[in-house]
């Protein structure tokens, strides 16, 4: 329902955030809206472009809070919490990606994605990632990149999924710190809260473990998966111990 119109509310439950914070954002501008007569509405499709791009802005500790909240919401779903077991394993990772360019990076990466055999429409996929990335480009510094498409449609896979690829050679791919990157994730999923709640993992995931580091040293996709289980565990148990 990518056209459907939000209540202040229902974007705060939507969001996870209380309505006082979705009034902090309208009043400083900082979140999109419309205004009709006097009531704040707010399109769907808009907040889901505006929560994925300020997940990979948020700072350690408003990072770790939504975190928190997003896990809670998907308990359900994931009941130890993790969720790279059900959603990547190694043959799903490509340590030796040979692309030297944005745009061959991304064919790369949906073609990974292909090969897992969930993807229902590659081309559409490739045009909706390309979209996102133009809108704003998914890098951010420390050399990662989290690829998604621009809207979670159950056209695009069959069930969620992680992709991960490790460049040999390094390419800019937008970070703000104009460095390059090398590690790249494809995030598929079809609902928007799962989807939102996966970059929020693994950017937290980056942030509090050597994760990147140790991808960078694995020797093949098995230990880059491994990777992946570790910082995650790690994570979650600093999480656990927190509250």
């Amino acid at each position: 329902m990518p056209y459907r119109v939000l209540s202040q509310q229902e974007v705060a439950d939507y969001l996870h955030l209380t309505a006082a914070d979705i009034e902090r954002l309208v009043k400083n501008g900082d979140i999109p809206f419309e205004m009709r007569g006097k009531r704040t509405v707010f399109r769907k499709q808009d907040i889901d472009e505006w929560a994925s791009q300020r997940i990979l802005k948020l700072a350690d500790k408003p990072l770790a809070e939504y975190h928190q909240k997003t896990t809670r919401a998907t308990q359900s779903a994931f009941p130890t919490a993790a969720i790279m077991p059900d959603m990547t394993q190694p043959a799903f990772i490509a340590p030796g990606l040979t692309a030297k360019s944005k745009a061959s990076i991304i064919r790369d990466m949906v073609a990974l994605a292909v090969s897992t055999g969930r993807v229902y429409d590659p081309h559409a996929l490739i045009a909706s990632v390309e979209e996102r990335e133009a809108l704003c480009p998914t890098a951010f510094p420390g050399g990662l990149a989290l690829l998604h498409s621009r809207y979670q449609q159950p056209a695009f896979s069959e069930e969620p999924f992680i992709v991960l690829g490790r460049a040999l050679q390094p390419i800019h791919f937008g970070s703000p710190d104009g460095r390059p990157t090398d590690l790249f994730f494809l995030v598929c999923c079809q609902d928007v809260k799962l989807h939102l709640h996966t970059l929020a993992r693994i950017c937290l995931m980056a942030q509090k473990s050597a994760l990147l580091a140790l991808l960078r040293e694995a020797d093949d996709a098995t230990s880059m998966y491994d990777c992946l289980v570790n910082a995650e565990k790690e994570v979650l148990e600093n999480q656990n111990a927190a509250e």
